[in-house]
């Protein structure tokens, strides 16, 4: 059993996922709660469908970038869980799993994902559909919704998270004629259980020696 912990940002996502079915999740918007809410919330969930620690073989964790302190706290609980049954612990950028929820039927936009930065900055990353996968166009980094969406000159889809700031942004541009798709709100929230989907896949591929945890570090960015 694999548990998926996020918590990069102000979404707190956890999940429980067997390698053939996502067995639970649990997402919410805790704000700053993550601290006090995390621990219980996996707690919780386990008990709900009957597991607890002795039944996971492997943790995955959001490592960023996002919130430091966001960051920092799903990171150090994972290592913690990670550590005393020598359990591996695969990463995962924060802005894979907005990557991983995108429908197929929009390959041909370019993508634009999104994790919040806090301030009304926006850490994002430009994506291209290639041979059946997703791939980074352009590297990420931090700006706010004017010059990211000053940055296309071509139709793009958003995704991720959009603040009430961003989507008023979006909104005036799609007005002055801007070609942007936004996705629906359900399929913008960044869910655990596509975190565990991409870890089962590097498990698999990599095997359960290629992810020690004591080798996983938070990914922060810093405003230019």
């Amino acid at each position: 059993m694999l548990l998926a912990i996020d918590t990069a940002t102000q979404i707190l996502s956890i999940a429980l996922h067997d390698g053939d079915a996502l067995i639970a999740e649990t997402t919410m918007h805790a704000g700053r709660q993550h601290s006090a809410l995390l621990a219980p919330v996996i707690k919780g969930t386990m008990a709900q469908t009957g597991f607890g620690s002795k039944d996971l073989t492997t943790l995955a964790v959001s490592v960023g970038p996002g919130s430091y302190t966001g960051v920092r706290i799903g990171v150090a609980l994972a290592k913690g869980m990670a550590a005393p049954f020598n359990l591996p612990l695969v990463p995962v950028t924060a802005l894979e799993t907005v990557v991983a929820s995108q429908a197929r039927h929009h390959d041909d936009l370019p993508l634009v994902a999104t994790v919040s930065a806090g301030r009304e900055r926006v850490i994002w990353a430009e994506y291209r559909r290639e041979d059946d996968a997703w791939v980074e166009r352009r590297a990420p980094q931090i700006s706010n919704w004017e010059e990211i969406l000053a940055y296309f000159e071509c139709p793009i889809r958003v995704s991720g998270e959009v603040s009430s700031t961003g989507l008023a942004t979006i909104q005036l541009a799609q007005e002055d004629g801007a070609v942007i798709e936004l996705a629906p709100a359900a399929e913008r929230l960044r869910r655990a259980g596509f975190l565990a989907d991409i870890a089962w896949r590097r498990l698999r591929a990599g095997g359960a020696n290629a992810f020690p945890a004591e080798r996983v570090a938070p990914v922060y960015l810093k405003s230019p």
